[in-house]
């Protein structure tokens, strides 16, 4: 009997720089990442169906940048001591393309053959005919670089690195294949341990029907849905519940506009209330999905304790600017306390740099959203022309500039040039929308409201001081943001010098004790909001305009042309429907 060769994967998701240059990483990250889930799943049934044939073992390893140190020479000995291998740097966005290049250079120093896949390389791809400098730095290093998906594909991927035929490039972005059947997306539990609320996430659908001009995720995953089996999302869930992992991330953009949502729903309601099993999700929909037939109410039911709208904008210039018609502003209180009522916490995105916006016009905005709309937690980000999206293609071509760095596309810094405001204006809109959102006067507003309907004020707290904290305290997104940063003194970014380590470590333990200082601080202040609340007690006698239902369409939300034209119209098919009746 002959040994069998080994043969080791390593699976990386880079993270990115700050604006210092080191690694954002952290003891406990935020979002665990589905793409890392997704092709560590297919890597695992590669392993289990021998591909490689039944004298090679697949050895995978798994690596989040975002929460684990990425030792480039520990991985590259780690191959060379293995009879074959390969590094896929996986899911890598636009933000993150500069840390992949500088993780695949020593690699690619040693021989190592490393290839590069995610929305960046798909979008350039898609969008651009794959014109962009950082993808030709990648094939001058010898990196392969793969666009579209993995399912369908993977097999041969591994049996070319195997025998050292990797090809510069793959493209499969006209073949995007179907998900349903398909390995699963799957994490070890002593990975998911790493995230912040020890939680897992995976797609239950890809691909997207609207044509928002920002978004890439049309251009990366289609405009046509594909979708997971209900069978699928619950052998998903009871493969993490029999490891531990019971909170999950669905990642899909809207999981409102999935066919199969009541049937995958059911099947959780099940679980949940027949065989008394206990998970719970987030999600992400859109501002109509309150006019579904018992959508919301099977969700909750389902598990799902928050939910993430893509509210964009209160302008309706601004939202016709953006494509997004879908999204009818005099709806969203509607729908809004349509989840309040089956306490589920919800977060809602906000662009700031529109054509229409101006700092004024944002501030006057974000004031009418705290008095209007029941909104728990609004997060903001700058418009940014992602590559992979319309926005950026048009500007490309245009030869409009844009930002050469792509670190900086990451949704937190501005990248392109704004018609009314000037780039100081504009980023200071950014800082000060976050400020004039999380006052100390709203989070009490926000934490009265979430305990009328019976939502846990500890919760909101929590949220409340990790949105606020986030930018003001760490100076990353939110979404970047986990528990405890953590600085590694070689960790950064090319071309930058290497602080002397005298210096180093006693600057990054005086700042964090700085930062600790100032998240405690902030926390307990809400706290003291927090505690006079609960003793107060009498939450069912709190009312706001906010969280009044709709009746006479009160209220500055309601008084743009566009909300005007949009209620005279519903008024006049509300008298169709009562003639048609009375017809009848």
């Amino acid at each position: 009997m002959t040994d069998r060769k080994r043969f080791c994967l390593y699976l990386i998701k880079p993270s990115h720089y700050d604006d210092d240059g080191y690694v954002i990483q952290w003891y406990r990250s935020p979002i665990p990442s589905n793409s890392l889930a997704s092709v560590y799943g297919l890597a695992e049934d590669c392993a289990q169906r021998h591909v490689l044939g039944d004298d090679w073992e697949l050895d995978v390893h798994a690596l989040d940048e975002t929460n684990s140190a990425v030792d480039v020479e520990e991985v590259a000995d780690e191959i060379d001591a293995a009879d074959a291998g390969v590094v896929m740097l996986i899911g890598v966005q636009s933000n993150q393309f500069p840390r992949a290049l500088d993780i695949a250079r020593p690699l690619r120093a040693r021989n190592i053959p490393v290839m590069i896949g995610g929305f960046h390389a798909s979008g350039v791809l898609a969008m651009l005919n794959g014109e962009d400098a950082g993808l030709d730095e990648a094939k001058r290093l010898g990196v392969s670089i793969f666009a579209g998906e993995a399912e369908e594909r993977l097999d041969g991927i591994l049996k070319a690195a195997r025998d050292g035929t990797l090809e510069p490039v793959y493209n499969y972005m006209s073949d995007l294949p179907g998900i349903s059947q398909t390995p699963t997306p799957f994490i070890p539990a002593g990975h998911v341990a790493r995230t912040a609320y020890n939680m897992t996430s995976f797609d239950a659908g890809r691909g997207c029907p609207y044509q928002c001009s920002f978004c890439t995720i049309i251009n990366v995953q289609g405009r046509k849905s594909r979708y997971r089996s209900p069978d699928d999302i619950e052998k998903i869930v009871r493969n993490n519940l029999a490891q531990g992992v019971y909170r999950f991330f669905i990642t899909d953009d809207n999981f409102a506009r999935n066919k199969d949502w009541e049937a995958i729903m059911d099947r959780l309601i099940g679980m949940r209330e027949v065989e008394k099993l206990h998970f719970n999700f987030i999600i992400q929909v859109d501002t109509l999905c309150h006019r579904i037939p018992n959508f919301i109410e099977k969700c909750a039911r389902g598990g799902v304790k928050r939910v993430f709208i893509g509210l964009e904008n209160i302008n309706p210039a601004n939202l016709i600017e953006a494509k997004k018609r879908q999204n009818k502003i005099t709806e969203y209180r509607e729908m809004l306390l349509a989840w309040k009522g089956q306490k589920v916490i919800t977060y809602a995105g906000y662009i700031a740099g529109f054509g229409a916006d101006t700092y004024d016009s944002l501030m006057h905005d974000i004031d009418v959203i705290k008095h209007e709309l029941p909104i728990d937690i609004l997060e903001f980000f700058y418009l940014t022309p992602l590559p992979g999206s319309e926005d950026h293609q048009k500007l490309f071509r245009a030869g409009t500039p844009m930002d050469a760095d792509l670190n900086r596309y990451d949704l937190n810094h501005v990248t392109t040039a704004h018609g009314k405001m000037s780039r100081a204006e504009w980023e200071r809109a950014y800082r000060d929308a976050w400020e004039r959102y999380y006052t100390p006067e709203h989070i009490e507003t926000i934490m009265r409201r979430g305990a009328k309907f019976g939502i846990a004020t500890s919760n909101l707290l929590l949220l409340a001081v990790w949105f606020l904290g986030a930018l003001r305290i760490e100076g990353v997104h939110p979404l970047e943001c986990g528990a405890l940063r953590l600085k590694r003194r070689k960790d950064r970014r090319a071309g930058m010098p290497i602080e002397p380590a005298i210096l180093f470590y006693p600057k990054y333990w005086a700042e964090t004790a700085y930062k600790w200082t100032r998240w405690l601080s902030l926390y307990f202040r809400f706290r003291g909001i927090m505690n006079r609340i609960e003793r107060e007690g009498n939450f069912e006698a709190y009312s706001d305009l906010a969280i009044t239902p709709e009746t006479d369409h009160a209220g500055e939300l309601y008084q743009s042309d566009a909300a005007k034209a949009w209620l005279d119209n519903q008024e006049r098919l509300e008298r169709i429907k009562r003639g048609a009746i009375a017809a009848e």
